[in-house]
């Protein structure tokens, strides 16, 4: 009988999602992005080589492997397109086994102009976007104004979409922001050519989902970004312009939700937040021999799609454990332990004082967070090495108390822990497709 799991990041995105899809899809064949759009980043390792994938799914490294983009992904297809020549010419199979939904909302060059107009207006109060247009398409689905993969094959019907999204959007650029105005004949004709390639990509992925689950096949749902970048229950506006809590997983992909049977939870042993917002836990990474800064320097904190330096905390379990409760989180996987290594004392985010009240879960909207101040428990650190350890009893002593410290309050189990890049640097309890 298939089993099929939702992988979902629990804070700020970063958390190493892509990592642990790839070393599930061993247990797996077919694996889902639901959400989101190029603006995701997910970095493997694999037998010592980076792959660094931005819209395909990240089972593509994982011979014979079928992959999947639901109708809940923003798609800029020459982007995707580059993106699978890039990793055929690494010798992967890519297009062969990548379906596309012709559902997915098109994203192209207006809007990434438009979100560059937008954060530039704003000045120091901007978001943070990655620039990608992921807001603005949205707001086009919202506003049943977007084009979507489907029109790309009725080039009349597009183009007649496409110049009335373009004047209005041209409009905006022009005397809201007083940018330049987007070229109508550019993006069609790159569109076009666009729509040859990707044509034999295209495929129903909510039928096909449904046969291979009826075949006994287990799917993995990858999700992009965090919990706490939700449109509707992180730190709004600093958030992302979609769900990317695991019930989006059904609607993103087409699927119902009784075909979801167990959601993997994804956390670092501590916090990154990239862009702006609100942050609790967040320490000073610029000071050397500062715990902050062994996060940074060492954990390698920079974006994958941005190369941006990410804002790093100690772990705010009092945001984990509503990001538990708004995911209905099975189990959890910690990652990054080993960044740890060597802190002679680490600190946990149990809750929060706010108007003078003990809050212990992250309240809703960035107005009210930023007005927490973290309240801490404190745990020994450990001087050993974790890199690459393979089981619990490979952990120190005050590392086991660490994760067990987690469990108890987030009360669901660690049954995974990532203690490195590779594929093979994890620690296995239970495993989710068990």
């Amino acid at each position: 009988m298939a089993k099929n799991v939702v992988v979902v990041g629990l804070q700020w995105g970063d958390e190493g999602k892509g990592k642990v899809v790839d070393w599930l899809t061993e247990h797996a064949q077919g694996v889902v992005r639901f959400h989101g759009g190029h603006n995701a980043g997910h970095t493997l390792v694999v037998d010592g080589v980076d792959y660094k994938l931005n819209l395909v799914p990240s089972g593509i490294v994982r011979k014979g492997v079928q992959c999947y983009i639901g109708n809940g992904v923003v798609l800029e297809p020459h982007h995707l397109l580059a993106e699978c020549k890039a990793l055929e010419a690494r010798g992967l199979e890519v297009r062969s086994r990548l379906k596309v939904s012709p559902g997915c909302p098109l994203i192209f060059s207006y809007h990434s102009a438009l979100d560059i107009a937008r954060e530039a207006a704003k000045g120091a109060g901007k978001i943070g976007t990655t620039a990608k247009g992921i807001g603005p398409i949205h707001e086009d689905k919202v506003a049943r104004r977007s084009l979507h993969v489907y029109d790309l094959f009725h080039p009349q019907r597009f183009g007649e979409k496409l110049k009335e999204v373009l004047d209005y959007h041209n409009f905006v650029l022009t005397q809201r922001f007083g940018a330049s105005a987007i070229s109508y004949q550019a993006i069609y004709d790159q569109a076009m050519a666009d729509a040859e390639e990707l044509h034999p990509l295209v495929a129903d992925v909510s039928a096909a989902l449904y046969q291979a689950n009826k075949a006994g096949h287990n799917l993995l749902f990858e999700g992009a970004h965090g919990t706490m970048l939700d449109i509707d229950h992180g730190t709004y506006p600093f958030v992302t312009s979609s769900n990317c809590v695991a019930g989006q997983a059904a609607a993103g992909s087409g699927i119902g939700p009784g075909m979801l049977h167990h959601v993997l939870g994804i956390a670092k042993a501590y916090c990154t937040r990239v862009g702006g917002g609100p942050f609790p836990s967040e320490l000073d990474i610029a000071t050397a021999d500062t715990p902050g800064y062994q996060m940074s320097t060492k954990g390698r904190e920079f974006g994958t799609v941005t190369g941006r330096k990410r804002r790093c905390g100690w772990l705010d379990v009092a945001a984990l454990k509503r990001a538990v409760q708004l995911n209905g989180v099975s189990s959890l996987c910690i990652t990054k332990l080993d960044i740890l290594d060597g802190l002679p004392e680490l600190k946990l985010c149990t809750g929060y004082k706010l108007d003078g009240k003990t809050v212990e879960l992250l309240p809703l909207g960035a107005d009210d967070v930023a007005r927490c101040e973290p309240i801490y428990e404190a745990l020994p650190g450990w001087k050993e090495n974790t890199f690459g350890a393979r089981s619990p009893e490979a952990l120190p002593a005050n590392a086991r108390a660490y994760l067990q410290r987690i469990e108890q309050l987030c009360e669901v189990p660690i049954n995974t822990v990532s203690t490195g890049p590779a594929r093979e640097e994890m620690i296995l309890k239970q495993h989710p497709l068990a």
